[in-house]
């Protein structure tokens, strides 16, 4: 579903601020993986996630989403084929406007607007029975301006919003960072049981190495710009703090004291 072939990225070449941020990543993900996606500030997963957006061209390698080559699309045109929530809870929203709005315009993503842009019953129906699923009350409250929900309630409708039109591929770039560990641990499981659901190709990247280990069915690591472990499966399973920190040290060649330096 989704092919990264080779890709690098070096910001600002040839200048004293030039910063090499991808070396010749190379991953493969088959319809319905779930990956999570660790590794310390400046490992290249973010960077990897936006290249996969298009937010920005890479230098080298190609990247294909369901089996379309979208190396060369801008990032408007890629948005057809992507999910994505981001970290910020503000981020993914039109705050002034309400929340069966707001579904309005991710059911409508990607297409031309045309003279029937008001929201049928039928359509109301059928996004009060995707709200319902949040378990968070907001079926209720779809008048209500999305600027007046509380920021797990905000990630919770992002990430319905995200999948209401069953991407090719959703990416999740740490979004339960910025929540409490309550909060975040609810849009964690709402994640899980809707990637579950509708069998999606997802990327989702941590800073939590036990959310890493607990969610999805395949985990990699990234290091100075590399995809340093990859397991999945039985073996992913398996896994503990313990494993997953010296995969890390045999990749990488750094011994580490504690997953904080991991993760820092």
């Amino acid at each position: 579903m989704l092919k990264i072939n080779h890709i690098a990225k070096t910001f600002n070449p040839g200048t004293i601020t030039e910063k090499t941020a991808l070396v010749d990543v190379q991953l493969h993900l088959l319809p319905g993986d779930f990956t999570t996606v660790i590794g310390g500030n400046g490992a290249g997963k973010s960077t990897m996630l936006n290249a996969v957006a298009g937010v920005f061209p890479v230098d080298k390698g190609t990247i294909e989403i369901g089996g379309v080559d979208v190396t060369n699309l801008p990032e408007f045109k890629r948005a057809q084929y992507l999910g994505r929530v981001f970290q910020d809870p503000m981020t993914g929203t039109a705050a002034t406007m309400n929340i069966e709005e707001n579904m309005a315009l991710a059911m409508r993503r990607g297409q031309r607007r045309g003279l029937k842009w008001g929201i049928s019953n039928m359509e109301r129906e059928m996004y009060r029975e995707q709200l319902r699923k949040l378990d968070l009350g907001l079926e209720d409250r779809m008048a209500s301006k999305v600027g007046l929900l509380s920021g797990g309630q905000r990630q919770a409708l992002t990430l319905l919003m995200a999948t209401l039109r069953t991407p090719k591929l959703l990416l999740l770039d740490e979004h339960t960072a910025a929540l409490d560990p309550k909060t975040a641990a609810k849009v964690l499981e709402l994640s899980d049981k809707i990637i579950r659901e509708q069998k999606l190709t997802a990327l989702m990247i941590t800073h939590n190495m036990q959310d890493a280990i607990d969610y999805g069915n395949r985990l990699i690591m990234m290091h100075e710009g590399r995809v340093v472990v990859d397991v999945a499966g039985e073996e992913k399973k398996k896994l503990t703090r313990a494993d997953l920190m010296g995969l890390f040290e045999k990749a990488a060649g750094q011994q580490l004291n504690s997953d904080k330096l991991l993760l820092s």
